[in-house]
């Protein structure tokens, strides 16, 4: 049945753009985007999904990983005024499709090197965070999970100031941005529970584009709250009933706790080869049971006319933590063994080959497969057996993205 939902919808929404242009005086353009695709692995141990994904797959053939539908709406009021809309839907922290405003800001154009946008608008905190979940203007499946896991935070409520400058042949552009951002964690740990968190957050991002070539570095600082996260909660009450009382302050968010993120990352399109890589570092300024990570991947690819076959490399690590752990604990050896998991990071790495072809206009199908290696933890994958997933995990996906 959900299938049948999806499907119906995709197809509803490609009459959308036939519509529009009876709506209005013409100033207002809708567009979209969509993924219809399928996946499985070859384990049922563990489920692969993307981050903050309720639910992943296994050994049976799911279409809720990668398949999401986009509808965007643009009003030009006059020639510095406009107003935009997104809303996508995909499964997110829920079992179920589930419809999000991703998108939803006045713009003003200042000059023409200037604008700012006020309300909710998506953090520049990747590469490719603009369209990340525009599967056809991307060349893999899905972003790696183990670089985008990292940062959970993907829209902001605030305002953003935008400023683009060409020095000759290099185009220049600069974002700043502040705001909170609001939203829920999926726990695959805590059994699967979700909590909601509240993160104040500014940043700063700066593009510059010569040519083929994209590059691209970023910065953010949140204050991340959350005070239903359980399993923390428990474990922060147990500490503080058995005298370690500071150490149970320090592991949660119910105070809130500074992270940043950074990341710097890379577009070289020349010709026939595409070449696309990215680094970035989650780090706590503050004690809490988040632990720092350090993420990297690097994809390259080479064009036979529409056919574009690529292949990619991610991993993951850990990079310590922030909380310092009582050495009178380990007197206690289950509690302690309960932090020190808490404390340690998942690391993972995974190596995919896939084919993009390029068969019609604005439509892409594209498969892949994807060979997962968890180190610590399972690494992301959900659901794992307590002992952890000891053994890779292969993944195969097909899918047809669209855009309109």
């Amino acid at each position: 049945m959900k299938k049948q939902l999806l499907a119906a919808a995709i197809l509803a929404a490609l009459g959308v753009q036939a519509q529009a242009a009876t709506l209005g005086d013409g100033n207002l353009s809708i567009s979209g985007f969509g993924t219809l695709a399928a996946a499985k692995s070859d384990t049922d141990t563990a489920q692969f999904a993307r981050y903050n994904q309720a639910v992943g797959v296994k050994d049976g053939v799911r279409i809720g990983l990668d398949s999401n539908l986009g509808l965007q709406a643009t009003y030009q009021v006059n020639d510095w005024l406009s107003g935009t809309a997104q809303v996508l839907t995909r499964k997110n922290t829920s079992t179920s499709f589930t419809t999000d405003l991703t998108w939803g800001f006045v713009k003003a154009k200042i000059n023409d090197e200037i604008n700012v946008r006020v309300g909710r608008v998506v953090m520049p905190a990747f590469l490719i965070s603009d369209y990340q979940n525009v599967g056809y203007a991307n060349t893999m499946m899905r972003p790696p999970v183990e670089l985008y896991g990292q940062q959970p935070l993907e829209s902001m409520d605030g305002a953003d100031v935008n400023y683009q400058h060409a020095f000759g042949d290099t185009n220049l552009t600069v974002q700043a941005f502040a705001g909170t951002s609001s939203g829920k964690l999926f726990l695959a740990a805590a059994g699967g529970s979700v909590a909601k968190y509240r993160a104040p957050l500014a940043g700063i991002s700066m593009t510059v584009e010569h040519g083929p070539v994209t590059f691209r570095v970023g910065h953010a600082s949140a204050n991340m709250h959350s005070d239903d996260i359980t399993p923390i909660n428990t474990l922060a009450a147990t500490l503080k009933s058995v005298g370690f009382a500071q150490l149970g302050e320090d592991i949660g968010l119910v105070s809130g706790k500074r992270m940043t993120f950074t990341s710097v990352g890379a577009i070289v399109d020349w010709n026939n080869v595409l070449v696309q890589t990215e680094y970035a570092q989650r780090r706590a300024k503050e004690p809490v049971y988040v632990p720092q990570t350090n993420a990297w991947y690097v994809l390259a690819g080479y064009r036979f006319g529409k056919v574009l076959p690529y292949y990619a490399h991610a991993a993951s690590e850990g990079a310590g933590t922030k909380v310092t752990v009582p050495a009178a604990l380990t007197r206690i050896p289950p509690l302690n063994a309960a932090v020190t998991n808490l404390l340690t990071a998942a690391e993972q790495s995974s190596d995919l080959v896939g084919v993009r072809w390029d068969f019609a206009k604005s439509i892409a199908l594209k498969v892949q497969v994807d060979r997962v290696k968890p180190k610590v933890k399972s690494g992301a994958l959900i659901f794992a057996p307590a002992a952890g997933q000891k053994d890779s995990v292969t993944v195969v996906a097909a899918g047809v993205d669209f855009v309109f």
